[in-house]
């Protein structure tokens, strides 16, 4: 496996987007588990991406203006959903005592696949992305884009995680300020809007 697929893994999972926002608000409003969780439904949701580039339906998704216009704006609806429940919903993002009865983890996981899953980019990505490290004529050439493919999952994973960790790690500092939670939440809410926005825009 080469540095330059690690590296360019790296620089693309670290950069802040719809997946990172969603975990950061787990990890604030739930706690370190919930953290995790996300990052999991987060990388999970990378799994159909990934099948669709390996089966070749990202050519027909690259293909058809109009299949792309339509998971695309399925991502744009499902991003302003999350940033209108995150207003709406005063416990969606406010600070839960740990002995307190767990949020569903399989319902925190659905959210983070559903945000990934929305989003045609990470198909188009993964259909110029891995190509460059797999010689399509040589053998064994399916085996290693998904084993390329499981690679970049775990980064996601790690890198969320890490960043889920990390503001969990402070939750203590905003339990007794509610006006902070409340700043959080219309940031969050932003950000959704603000991810939807740039997708809507965006060409293929």
């Amino acid at each position: 496996m080469s540095i330059a697929f690690l590296l360019t893994t790296l620089v693309v999972v670290a950069t802040p987007g719809t997946g990172v926002v969603y975990t950061l608000a787990a990890a604030l409003s739930r706690g370190r588990r919930a953290s995790v969780v996300a990052a999991l439904g987060c990388a999970l949701g990378i799994v159909p991406h990934l099948l669709a580039t390996v089966t070749g339906v990202a050519a027909v998704l690259h293909a058809s203006a109009t299949a792309f216009q339509v998971l695309k704006y399925a991502g744009v609806a499902y991003l302003l959903y999350m940033a209108w429940a995150t207003l709406r919903d005063k416990e969606a993002l406010t600070v839960r005592d740990e002995r307190a009865a767990p949020v569903p983890a399989g319902r925190v996981i659905l959210r983070g696949v559903l945000i990934n899953i929305l989003n045609p980019k990470l198909t188009l990505f993964f259909f110029a992305f891995l190509p460059q490290f797999v010689d399509p004529g040589q053998a064994g050439a399916l085996p290693r884009m998904l084993v390329l493919g499981g690679v970049f999952m775990l980064v996601t994973f790690v890198v969320f995680a890490a960043y889920g960790v990390l503001a969990a790690s402070v939750r203590s500092h905003v339990i007794s300020r509610p006006r902070v939670m409340a700043w959080l939440r219309r940031s969050f809410a932003g950000s959704f809007v603000a991810l939807g926005a740039k997708l809507a825009f965006t060409a293929r």
